[in-house]
Formats: structure tokens, sequence, C-alpha cells
């Protein structure tokens, strides 16, 4: 069996959307293979998520406790053929600095706001300093709460290259659709046309991923 590809959703600032959006790349990889969520985040909420729905969540969801120091997640979800790891808001943390240095992929997901985003300028740090155990560590900023038809403000665009990250060509719209899916314990893959749009922007997410 090929090595699972595994995607680290991170970011040290809490209410960055980053349990929304694993949730959702989740659901979208286990339409082309096998995947799970790792839930790092001791706030639980992407098991809370799954556990709320009257049908089952397309990706398989595991909580884990502590001593996620010791845990080897490749050789532990080898069953799976994409493992998304949702990380607690905090980049220091023995669970985030696991998550990326076993990690192929960082999306990093971040409000349209410089503000949110200067909160989270010591994750390229982090990310760097992973890369001494991790050299293939690839990363990359997911704009997240888009409004529709708004163009990004010039500090906005400053802030995101004081980043000095690459950013994923395709953003996560503000959708209610996004709440409603956490509320009924699914994803947006399961709600028919109310759907959609959102479960469209998220396969446009993991193309680029998956291209990379």
């Amino acid at each position: 069996m090929a090595q699972a590809r595994v995607i680290a959703v991170i970011n040290q600032k809490g209410g960055a959307g980053k349990t929304t959006v694993a949730m959702h790349l989740a659901a979208g990889l286990a339409r082309r293979a096998p995947a799970v969520v790792v839930d790092l985040d001791p706030q639980a909420s992407a098991t809370q998520w799954a556990a709320a729905g009257t049908q089952p969540f397309p990706a398989t969801v595991k909580q884990l406790r502590a001593g996620a120091a010791t845990v080897d997640l490749r050789r532990d979800y080898r069953g799976f053929d994409f493992v998304v790891l949702d990380c607690p808001p905090a980049a220091d943390s023995r669970a985030a600095e696991l998550a990326l240095r076993c990690c192929d992929v960082a999306v990093i997901p971040v409000l349209p706001s410089p503000v949110d985003l200067w909160a989270s300028l010591r994750l390229p740090q982090h990310i760097d300093d992973a890369r001494q155990h991790n050299p293939a560590l690839r990363a990359w900023l997911l704009l997240n709460q888009i409004e529709a038809r708004s163009a990004l403000s010039a500090a906005m665009q400053g802030a995101l290259a004081e980043f000095g990250l690459p950013v994923l060509r395709t953003p996560v719209r503000r959708r209610g659709v996004y709440k409603t899916a956490a509320l009924e314990g699914v994803s947006a893959y399961q709600m028919g046309a109310r759907g959609a749009a959102a479960a469209a922007e998220i396969d446009g997410i993991i193309e680029e991923i998956l291209a990379s």
C-alpha cells in the first residue's frame, strides 16, 4: 500500500476555521480514497461534529488524546490514504509540533483581515523549524470566510506578502452552509443542492493540494 498523504490544518490563532476546513477537506478526499480526520484539538470539535450527525460522516474521525508525542501517525493510520490533522490553536503545542514534523502539507486558514493574519506571523518560523526534521514539508495559506465579490484590501495584500508563504488560489467563501453542516454533523457534500457551491470550492482546494 502506498504511504498515506498527511495534511495538517493549522493556525496558532483560534477562530480561523481550522475544523471546518479539516472536516471538509477530509470529506472531499474520502470521495477519492479512505480518509481520516485525526482530532488533535483538546476541544474535540471535529469529534463532536461527526457525532452530531444522524448519518455517518464521509471520513472517519478519531480523537488523539494525551501522549500525542509518542504516536506514529503514518503507522497508526496506515489503513487510510489520506490523514487530515485538525490541530490545536497553538503552534508551539506538542500536538502541533508533531503534526508539522510528520505532515506532507500544512494548510493554514487565515481570515481576510490583516489583524488576524499578523496574529499568526510566528507560524512561518514554526514551519521552518519543522523543516529541519521534515524537509519536504510544503505549506500554504488558505483565505477563509471571504465575502462574495469583495476585493482584498491593500493592507491584507501587504500582510499576505509579509507572511512569506504561498496562497492557495481557491479561497473558502463565507457561506451559511458550513455552519449548517456542523450543526447537522455532515459535510456540504451530503447536503445536495444546498452544499453544491461549497463542495465545488473544497474540490478546487483539494485539486491544488494533490497537484503539488
